[in-house]
């Protein structure tokens, strides 16, 4: 989209009516970082999925406008029941999200009735409703610490973070087959080409990535963990091992800095780019605030149900209950 448009559609300035829109609408924009430069540049909040719907939950606003993907606009809408919820594209969805299915999920917990389900927040409502605790790629360790070592524990839907929890911590875990298809697809081979032509230049990761990528990272964290360290960076250069948008907020806090998206097989990261998250647009954006469509609805028995584990995932994390708080593992059969 060129500068003179300015986003225009059929003659519309999008960036001045998505403007008029929030403030007809009491809306607030929010943005993943994996969204384009000019969504995130016009949202309220730009950040990780679970930090932006607790954001939107604590303000006064009537219509959340979630650029992101569908299970996290679901996640706004399981926090703030209350508000209209819009996702400017429903078919933006994930690939961790579709790799596992609801009915397969409460049929294999339902084959292992002594784990419990921790469950990586990249699911559904549905299979959130079925997990006992939720947890984010900065929460999951600090609440693994607090199960103890007898009690068996299904992981899902991530194989690769779990495998790096696994590690990091010493737990066996039952892991789920499900992997996300922007972090799988970096090349461990082109990544070592980019470290020695770039030699000392520090690789920050998502832990999403296989291990053969993790490896060779100096740190490996969650989406705003990576953004911070990367603003602490001395170095003049910075690779980073996720989606490649989250580098607009690397180039804007740190201008004089180069970083490189990690490479795909080909030799460069555009394979990398989410095809998910590129499905939202401004166009789409103005659309979903103008019509307050497509909208995220959620029935109220399983909104309660995957705030539970939610709840569960904010109170460990912030360290207010322990594992005797948890109970047994969640009942999934009729």
């Amino acid at each position: 989209m060129s500068a003179e448009r300015q986003g225009s559609l059929k003659g519309v300035d999008l960036i001045e009516e998505i403007n008029r829109l929030r403030e007809e609408r009491n809306a607030v924009i929010l943005a993943h970082y994996y969204q384009e430069p000019q969504i995130q540049d016009i949202a309220d909040f730009v950040g990780d999925s679970l930090d932006l719907s607790r954001k939107a939950a604590e303000t006064d606003a009537e219509v959340i406008a979630f650029c992101g993907v569908r299970f996290m606009a679901e996640t706004a809408k399981i926090l703030s029941p209350e508000k209209i919820v819009v996702l400017p594209d429903m078919d933006a969805g994930c690939s961790l999200e579709d790799s596992c299915p609801p009915d397969k999920f409460k049929a294999f917990r339902e084959e292992h009735p002594d784990h419990i389900a921790l469950t990586y927040i990249n699911c559904s409502a549905a299979v959130k409703a079925l997990s006992d605790i939720i947890v984010t790629s900065s929460s999951a360790e600090k609440i693994l610490s607090q199960i103890p070592e007898e009690q068996k524990i299904i992981f899902a839907p991530d194989k690769h973070l779990g495998g790096y929890l696994a590690r990091k911590t010493g737990r066996d875990m039952l892991l789920w087959p499900g992997v996300c298809i922007v972090h799988e697809a970096f090349s461990e081979t082109e990544l070592l080409k980019l470290m020695a032509k770039h030699p000392g230049a520090p690789v920050l990761a998502h832990p999403e990535c296989p291990v053969a990528i993790l490896d060779h990272a100096d740190h490996v964290g969650s989406t705003s963990s990576i953004l911070a360290k990367a603003r602490e960076t001395e170095s003049d250069t910075v690779i980073v091992a996720t989606e490649p948008h989250i580098m607009h907020q690397m180039e804007k806090a740190l201008p004089g800095v180069n970083f490189i998206g990690a490479p795909g097989a080909d030799g460069n990261c555009n394979c990398n780019i989410c095809p998910y998250m590129a499905l939202n647009t401004m166009e789409k954006l103005y659309t979903a605030l103008r019509d307050l469509e497509p909208r995220i609805e959620i029935e109220e028995s399983v909104r309660l149900e995957a705030k539970k584990s939610l709840d569960k995932m904010l109170a460990m994390a912030s360290s207010t209950v322990g594992m005797g708080d948890i109970g047994a593992p969640r009942v999934t059969g009729d």
